[in-house]
């Protein structure tokens, strides 16, 4: 199961095709369309959200709602295109008043795109490379969230800091306060902590900064046995790091204990293995994170991303003009304060769609009646050996 994803910031359109879903799955627009909404949510956003009221378009592989077993093509439309069609336009010449973008920003892709791509414009960059782009991933990752939740996997996430403000509200109590955090501005478990956050983001606002923060991801239900440990590239623990670090201004992941762990002993970290009269083989605690040698362990799955400050700055910082050469300030365009509330939302979807790729090698299927009962019948072995039933 994969999927390729098309489309610039101000382009007409944001696309993708998502190969490999099985047949018979039951799939709406709206169920897709409330996480886009999500995504567009949280103190500190910027004005392109006023514009855009993201709505997803489902062009093939679906009929009657069902899935087909072809691929499912999705499309988002940008609403500013209306505003950028002479100067995006796909085929033509450029319009002679078109302005050359020559100042990189720093800490985006900028100069580093513009010398890969021998560009001169670096709009060609800030297009592609813009956030704007995670739109269409949380369409994508929202399909094969969808196809877990039929199995029973749910996912919360919520904003743990925002600059050096850090909510008290442990792990476990998460799930439990689902609809606070819904409700919650910056989509953050502790009230008073999201009120000095708030403060931050206006303090940032007003300075012409930004801020970022650390968010945390909580996914229930998964089986054991998602993942392998046999090879590199099959341990789900890499993959997941690898889906959420190719977010747009993510830089640091961790599961569980994490880099905690890393300064604590062997005997004080590792969950031991016990058995409890109701449920068999268990464990006392989580500090793995549902995962050990890459492999889920039925635990709830815990995983943190740290999100920079946002390098758009309405006070922008030293640059150099990439046409004459001399020192300037670094390009300007509409940006956000802070994106960390939306930053888990977009995370949420690029770890459901890789659990999704990693339960369909598991349970294999051309349709999803055949899914469910190879599902059942591994559950049903699971169970019998954590209980140590003959």
């Amino acid at each position: 199961m994969r999927y390729l994803t098309g489309g610039e910031s101000h382009g007409p359109c944001l696309t993708a095709i998502i190969e490999g879903l099985p047949a018979g799955f039951e799939l709406k627009s709206a169920d897709i369309n409330k996480h886009l909404e999500r995504r567009q949510h949280g103190y500190g956003r910027g004005a392109r959200m006023s514009i855009e009221k993201d709505r997803v378009e489902i062009l093939s592989g679906l009929r009657f709602s069902r899935t087909i077993g072809s691929p499912l093509t999705l499309l988002i439309k940008n609403r500013d295109w209306k505003n950028w069609q002479d100067l995006m336009a796909p085929e033509g010449s450029e319009p002679a008043e078109a302005v050359l973008l020559s100042r990189p920003r720093p800490g985006h892709a900028d100069l580093a795109a513009g010398l890969k791509y021998n560009y001169d414009d670096l709009r060609l960059v800030l297009e592609r490379s813009s956030a704007r782009e995670t739109a269409i991933r949380v369409a994508a990752g929202s399909v094969g969230r969808l196809l877990l939740e039929k199995f029973g996997i749910q996912f919360y996430s919520h904003v743990i800091s925002i600059g050096t403000v850090e909510s008290a509200v442990e792990s476990a109590k998460i799930p439990g306060l689902a609809d606070d955090i819904k409700n919650s501005a910056l989509h953050c478990a502790d009230q008073q902590a999201e009120e000095k956050m708030i403060r931050e983001v206006e303090k940032a606002r007003a300075d012409g900064d930004t801020l970022g923060g650390i968010f945390e991801l909580i996914i229930t239900g998964l089986p054991p046995g998602l993942g392998s440990h046999v090879h590199w590239d099959r341990r789900l623990d890499g993959r997941l790091a690898a889906a959420v670090m190719s977010i747009q201004g993510i830089k640091g992941v961790e599961i569980g204990s994490g880099f905690k762990g890393a300064a604590t002993r062997g005997s004080k970290l590792h969950d031991s293995i016990i058995m409890q009269e109701d449920r068999g083989i268990d464990r006392s605690s989580n500090r793995a994170g549902g995962l050990e040698g890459g492999i889920t362990n039925g635990q709830p799955l815990i995983l943190r991303a740290a999100m920079k400050p946002i390098p758009t700055l309405a006070q922008p910082l030293p640059s150099v003009d990439w046409k004459t050469g001399e020192n300037v300030l670094g390009a300007t365009e509409r940006s956000d304060v802070c994106a960390v509330p939306s930053a888990a939302i977009v995370a949420e979807a690029a770890a459901a769609w890789e659990l999704a790729v990693t339960f369909r090698e598991k349970f294999a299927g051309d349709f999803i009646e055949e899914m469910e009962a190879a599902y059942k019948y591994y559950m049903e072995q699971v169970s019998r050996r954590l209980k140590r039933k003959s």
